[in-house]
């Protein structure tokens, strides 16, 4: 028998991404982020690169989705251990999306752990200016809490360059990365930055960490199950 639809699922439902498994209603535990890695590659995390899908990509327009709360839980889960390990900076593209909404768990997380540092390493100046207002005024609210904002270029949008040069240097800079992307859901923006981390990785190492589908729709089975108990 297919299981009803739970309240959680419908909730991430219209993220095309995170189609709703009505056959998978199990519950599953993540493993520390850094499993796999030697605990040399733990100790050096001081900085991570935290990016992934756009908005867009995600069938997201505003900040009232219900699938963003799901987003956030899924990265929450990823950064905690990394903190308690020793992470202090958290670094991002600060594009609308999943950077942006790391930047809304960093700058709660910091409550609890004060030590930790938050970066928006942007492309080019003002790359919210052509944004609609009410998203300007979201991004605006968020650079009142970053640590350290930049630009990689001092100039307005002029070519892919900018992007591939701020791209670079975010890999060049940091001691890992997080990446929101699930390659079987289709190619998608993040698609380039694996690309580039996975090179990184074959040189030194560079330790990659991944949040996928199935992980944002265990949050969601996971909170479903909460609220039956």
């Amino acid at each position: 028998m297919i299981a009803e639809e739970s309240k959680a699922a419908q909730a991430i439902r219209p993220c095309s991404l995170f189609l709703y498994r009505m056959d998978t209603m199990c519950v599953r535990r993540y493993n520390h982020p850094m499993s796999g890695y030697s605990k040399e590659n733990w100790e050096r995390m001081k900085s991570l690169l935290v990016t992934g899908y756009r908005a867009h990509e995600l069938g997201i327009y505003d900040q009232k989705h219900k699938g963003i709360p799901y987003i956030r839980k899924a990265l929450e889960s990823r950064l905690i251990p990394l903190i308690e390990e020793g992470l202090e900076w958290i670094v991002t593209p600060g594009q609308y999306g999943v950077d942006l909404w790391a930047c809304e768990v960093a700058i709660e997380l910091k409550r609890t752990y004060p030590q930790l540092k938050l970066s928006i390493l942007a492309a080019y100046t003002n790359p919210e200016e052509k944004w609609k207002e009410e998203k300007q005024d979201y991004y605006r609210g968020i650079l009142h809490h970053v640590d350290y904002y930049a630009f990689v270029s001092k100039q307005p949008y002029q070519g892919v360059w900018q992007l591939t040069a701020r791209d670079e240097l975010l890999l060049r800079r940091t001691d890992g990365i997080l990446l929101l992307y699930d390659e079987d859901a289709g190619e998608a923006s993040p698609k380039y930055m694996k690309q580039k981390a996975l090179k990184r990785h074959e040189e030194d190492g560079y330790p990659i960490i991944t949040i996928t589908a199935e992980d944002i729709q265990t949050m969601a089975d996971e909170e479903q199950r909460d609220m039956e108990y």
